[in-house]
């Protein structure tokens, strides 16, 4: 039977879409290395099925500024995936890249953001081509967009396309580990419930 939210998606389906987000994210934190040139590991992910509030308080609440880089997914999986970077994150990624710190997000030139964005594009493109690669299923990332804003701002735009569905959000990653330093990188995969019915019965998981 076909689920009718997130939510009610069970400990089975749950898990398939972390061992995908494993090998995604591993594809990612290779890529990862080789643009940064040093040694990026990362932890299995995390997938979490949560209501709204509760899923942006987990990322560190909602007047958190962030920088969520945004790509829609077209082709046999319709959605949006987003990654989120805060300033931590930020200033580690582009002093090892650029050797360039900051201390607001309004000191990001136009190609500091780029990398910003490049990053993001990696990890969201390694995570879609594992799952279309596992799947079968033809997935499509358009060209990435940015947005600075706080957290509940950001997380509000896979919400406002595919709230109308469900009041909770999927959560998926961890923190990579560069070079023993922690970087938290969140994805959040909101496919529509039709997409994501397809996904799961073409992995096999549901009748």
């Amino acid at each position: 039977m076909d689920l009718r939210k997130y939510e009610d998606m069970n400990s089975l389906q749950i898990d398939a879409l972390r061992e995908i987000g494993s090998i995604g994210t591993g594809n990612a934190a290779t890529a990862l290395s080789s643009m940064l040139g040093m040694e990026v590991r990362i932890p299995l992910p995390e997938v979490q099925i949560l209501e709204f509030n509760a899923a942006v308080e987990k990322l560190g609440g909602f007047e958190t500024i962030s920088a969520g880089i945004i790509s829609d997914l077209r082709g046999e999986i319709n959605g949006l995936m987003l990654a989120l970077f805060q300033l931590d994150a930020i200033n580690l990624l582009l002093g090892k890249m650029m050797g360039k710190k900051i201390n607001d997000y309004d000191e990001l030139t136009e190609i500091e953001n780029s990398a910003i964005i490049e990053i993001g594009n990696i990890l969201i493109s390694s995570f879609i081509n594992a799952l279309s690669g596992l799947s079968g299923v033809r997935i499509t990332p358009s060209v990435p967009q940015i947005s600075i804003d706080m957290q509940g701002a950001i997380i509000t735009v896979p919400m406002a396309a595919y709230g109308s569905q469900s009041d909770y959000i999927m959560l998926i990653g961890g923190s990579f580990l560069v070079e023993h330093k922690e970087v938290p990188c969140r994805l959040l995969l909101a496919p529509d419930m039709r997409s994501l019915n397809y996904l799961l019965h073409r992995l096999g998981i549901l009748e």
